[in-house]
């Protein structure tokens, strides 16, 4: 479905954008420079991969490195869901390796999209500041999310707030696996956890807004690295606040805006979004896909039943 919602999106962007001038447009990209950009989305999966390796350590979740590998690669074929949250599938692998409950590992996801959010969030308030664009928009989401942040790390504010869940009779056959989830997250983001982790998503991310300055680049756009970081980076945070699957229409609204309010032709503006999406979430749900594969070939097929589905 979410294949079939781009492939509409991004037709209706060629229609807006006159689609032979963008063809015209494509003609002038190097592909010999999308190797290097694929690259660059690969080490962005890969730092993201020592995080989430890391969190597997703090809750005490013992895996070996090729396993936890092949969890977090498969996990990226849901990069195309509503805040990339499909990922709890990893959840799901883990219980199938290690038979831990998905209650325990599923707030690494969690703590995973908050660390990603902030280091984001960093870029663009930057990018914000300098260039007076989407301020408010980008405080506002950041406060938010530091505000998630102090209550999951309040544990007796917590644990007040889980206490009167007890109270509500659907939720009592859960409790123990909410417990588990809160006492999960409370552990990732100690603040250690917390600073540490979003410096590595800010290098992880980095390579992406870097692969973005050189695909603005090969069509003679420069308005510097920091502007392109921004540009990504708060086009990625509305696209996924949007809760859209993959911020479908609103990540390439917001890159192919930003660039036309600079005065780049619409053509190019819509080239240039279509070629960072497609080596940056495609690329990633491509190389979920294949992990995925491999995955079911070393494990078996990958199923989901009841017992499964209420942890």
């Amino acid at each position: 479905m979410s294949i079939i919602i781009g492939g509409v999106l991004y037709l209706a962007f060629t229609v807006y954008a006159d689609f032979n001038q963008v063809l015209k447009a494509f003609a002038l990209f190097n592909w010999l420079l999308l190797p290097p950009l694929l690259v660059l989305s690969f080490l962005n999966y890969l730092f993201r991969f020592f995080k989430w390796d890391y969190y597997l350590s703090i809750i005490k979740v013992k895996m070996k490195k090729r396993d936890s590998l092949s969890v977090f690669m498969s996990g990226l074929v849901m990069s195309v869901t509503p805040g990339k949250f499909g990922e709890i599938l990893k959840s799901l692998l883990v219980k199938e390796i290690t038979n831990v409950s998905i209650s325990k590992t599923a707030p690494i996801v969690l703590a995973e999209r908050l660390t990603d959010f902030l280091s984001l969030l960093i870029l663009a308030l930057i990018g914000a500041f300098i260039y007076d664009i989407g301020g408010e928009l980008t405080i506002g989401i950041s406060v938010f999310f530091i505000l998630l942040i102090v209550l999951i790390s309040n544990k007796n504010l917590s644990i007040r707030l889980l206490s009167q869940l007890e109270k509500i009779k659907y939720f009592k056959k859960y409790l123990s696996n909410i417990h588990s989830a809160y006492e999960s997250s409370y552990l990732l983001l100690k603040p250690v956890s917390l600073v540490s982790m979003t410096l590595v998503s800010l290098i992880a991310w980095g390579f992406e807004c870097v692969g973005y300055y050189l695909i603005l680049l090969n069509f003679n756009i420069d308005f510097g690295l920091v502007w392109a970081s921004f540009n990504y980076s708060f086009s990625t945070i509305v696209g996924a606040i949007s809760m859209l699957p993959g911020g479908l229409g609103i990540t390439e609204g917001s890159l192919t805006f930003l660039l036309i309010q600079k005065n780049v032709s619409k053509d190019i503006a819509v080239t240039t979004t279509f070629i960072v999406r497609v080596v940056t979430l495609w690329f990633a749900v491509l190389v979920g896909i294949i992990s995925v594969l491999f995955y079911q070939k070393r494990y078996g097929k990958i199923s989901v039943d009841s017992n499964e589905s209420s942890e």
